[in-house]
């Protein structure tokens, strides 16, 4: 038996199952997969089916199953009160957001697929613009002409027919947007059910009678094995012939579950182990002719297992239970380090190479297992590793498992490679983002996951920013408004009101670039990437150390900023004015403060008073003159007992 690896529960139909099994009790609006026995075991758990949103109670809890639903189901759950538990499949959401984009756009939207599926149903019940859904050559003709339309593609459909009709609405549809949204999973399954159809005698279908996608497989079987039966059940195996030589295979569809496969393939074991048993002849002997039909038949291209019998010095004889032992070339191994006894899977090269032995081979296995598992990858959006081998025009080659990769030069990096050499002999960890199945040939990208790690290096940033802590950056670039500092990898922005508590003209005036400062967080926004940032709140504010900074009775520097009637306005340092009233501007009384200063002079003055309160200081300049006056004054001017001279107040 060859049992598929992709049969079975699909990602979407898993997480649907998983989801109700979690909500029941529950209503599920049309059966929550195409599964009589699986329904049945839910509905055991308290999930009942609704035909339509009618069947649904005021206030129930309601699974919407992986096929998704339209607006209006979603809106006339809501009006009923209902609880949502919404386990439409992520490839279903994505296609409703296509939906949404080109609707508010006024582009028409076209889903190749089957009219009446739910899965159609629910996509075309997202658009509020012209709608179609084609399956056929017919329906695509009856069609009007279009400029333009959204062509999406039900996500169970064969890859050959959407292509087709994509060609034919072509001819209806002067600029399609095309998008295909067949499920990663739905193409491996059906690129698997193909080959394995290829190798076998007979095939076996699991799936649902009205399952889609397992409907589409058995076609797909039936085509290349004419011995493909369809079952829902085990219990229909029973009416089946197979021959004790036949190669089976199985598979199933996506809304097949694990236990019902078990069964199919627990039941295959049981015929095979009741296969009749070849009768002797007269003697009791078995001729040769009925020993060759006990004997394994295979056939050029099967996978078989075999043990080691012999080992020469560029050959390993392998016992596969034919009438003749294989040989493979130590060159076509996987490891050389085989020994005689282990068991060793190969493919049948030739069944006769001339001198009656089996040609094998490991090599065509290791690509197609790599090849495999590279497109299970793609398909689960895992990053694979690959070393770089060779730069040609336009990218460079890499080895991805043994498989020849093709990193375009854009893809090579975030920013522009001048010299792709460098990345010869390079181990790197890359993102496929095209295969193309037919070719064999696989696209990939470094830039892809630079750019996952860019944006997760980030989140933990952006996750660590806290509002009202201080922390360190490094200024990197000026702008009239502000300054930016890169704060651990992200900018942040001090405006230029946050600089200083002072007046600033220009963010140079208090920061340059590449100087570093502490910051303060103020606001976070990580959905615009924004971060607001104050340098002025990490230094105290003037007015509460001002006391201790000028003493009364001290003689400080400032400079004069502002003149009024009744006195000029002395800047101490930024955010911190003092006041030298009119009668304090100069030793003689003046009409008006410009006769003594002006807006710009630097001036010493002494501190009278310092009210943090208020934020007020009074400060003098003629104290100072007169300080400076005596000073001058020699010391033996005037003797004791003199009349000293008149001085006017």
């Amino acid at each position: 038996m060859i049992l598929a690896k992709h049969a079975g529960f699909c990602f979407g139909v898993r997480r649907a199952v998983e989801a109700a099994e979690r909500a029941a009790p529950a209503y599920t609006l049309g059966a929550i997969i195409h599964n009589p026995q699986a329904v049945a075991r839910l509905e055991a758990l308290g999930i009942r089916t609704a035909d339509g949103i009618d069947g649904v109670p005021d206030g129930a809890r309601v699974v919407i199953r992986s096929h998704g639903v339209g607006r209006a189901e979603m809106e006339a759950l809501t009006q009923k009160g209902c609880e949502i538990v919404d386990a439409t499949c992520p490839v279903i959401v994505r296609m409703r957001a296509m939906v949404c984009e080109a609707s508010a756009a006024g582009i028409p939207l076209i889903v190749v697929g089957e009219a009446g599926h739910p899965e159609v149903r629910g996509i075309l019940g997202w658009t509020d613009g012209p709608r179609w859904a084609v399956l056929t050559q017919a329906e695509v003709d009856a069609l009007p002409r279009l400029e333009t339309a959204l062509v999406l593609a039900q996500t169970t459909l064969v890859e050959s027919k959407f292509r087709a009709l994509c060609d034919a609405l072509r001819e209806k549809v002067a600029r399609p947007d095309i998008r295909a949204t067949i499920c990663a999973a739905t193409r491996e399954r059906q690129a698997e059910c193909v080959e394995i159809a290829s190798r076998a005698d007979a095939m076996i279908v699991i799936g649902g009678r009205e399952s889609s996608n397992s409907r589409k497989l058995c076609a797909l079987a039936g085509a290349i094995c004419p011995r493909t039966h369809f079952v829902e059940t085990a219990a229909e195996l029973d009416g089946l012939e197979f021959r004790p030589s036949d190669t089976i295979g199985i598979t199933a569809g996506a809304s097949t579950p694990d236990c019902i496969i078990k069964e199919v393939a627990a039941r295959m074991n049981d015929i095979e182990k009741k296969a009749p048993i070849e009768e002797t002849n007269e003697q009791g002997a078995m001729s040769m002719e009925d020993v060759e039909k006990t004997l394994v038949q295979i056939r050029p291209g099967q996978i078989v297992t075999g043990t080691v019998v012999q080992i020469t010095d560029d050959e390993v004889c392998v016992n596969v239970g034919y009438k003749a032992d294989g040989l493979v070339k130590k060159s076509d191994l996987s490891s050389p380090d085989v020994k005689i006894g282990d068991e060793i899977e190969v493919e049948v090269v030739k069944v006769n190479d001339g001198e009656g032995n089996v040609l094998l081979s490991q090599k065509n296995i290791i690509s197609r297992k790599a090849w495999e598992e590279i497109c299970a990858k793609e398909a689960a959006g895992e990053f694979v590793e690959g070393v770089g081998k060779e730069a040609v025009k336009g990218g460079l080659l890499a080895d991805v498992m043994g498989i020849r990769t093709f990193i375009p030069a854009s893809q090579l990096s975030l920013r522009y490679v001048e010299k792709i050499e460098e990345f010869v002999g390079q181990t790197m960890t890359l993102k496929i983002i095209e295969i193309d199945r037919a070719k064999k040939r696989i696209v990939a990208s470094r830039k892809a996951v630079l750019m996952v790690e860019e944006a997760e290096r980030k989140k933990k940033i952006w996750d660590s920013l806290e509002v009202g802590s201080i922390v360190k950056g490094t200024v990197r670039r000026l702008a009239d408004f502000g300054a930016f500092v890169d704060i651990g990898g992200v900018d942040g922005l001090v405006h230029v009101t946050d600089l200083s508590w002072g007046r600033v003209k220009h963010p140079s005036d208090v920061v340059k670039v590449g100087q570093e400062i502490d910051v303060k967080i103020l606001n976070v926004d990580p959905e615009r990437e924004r971060i607001s940032l104050s340098y002025k709140q990490t230094q105290p504010r003037p007015w509460t150390v001002a006391g201790e900074k000028y003493p009364v009775g001290s003689v400080v520097e400032g400079k004069v900023v502002r003149i009024t009637t009744f006195g000029a306005f002395v800047e101490l340092e930024p955010g911190l004015d003092g006041l030298v009233h009119i009668s304090q501007c100069a030793l003689t009384r003046i009409a008006k403060v410009e006769d003594a200063v002006n807006v710009g002079d630097i001036v010493r003055v002494k501190v009278l008073d310092v009210n943090t309160e208020a934020k007020r200081i009074s400060l003098s300049i003629r104290e100072v003159l007169e300080d400076e006056a005596l000073e001058n004054v020699p010391d033996d001017e005037y003797a004791i007992g003199d009349d000293l001279p008149e001085v006017d107040a």
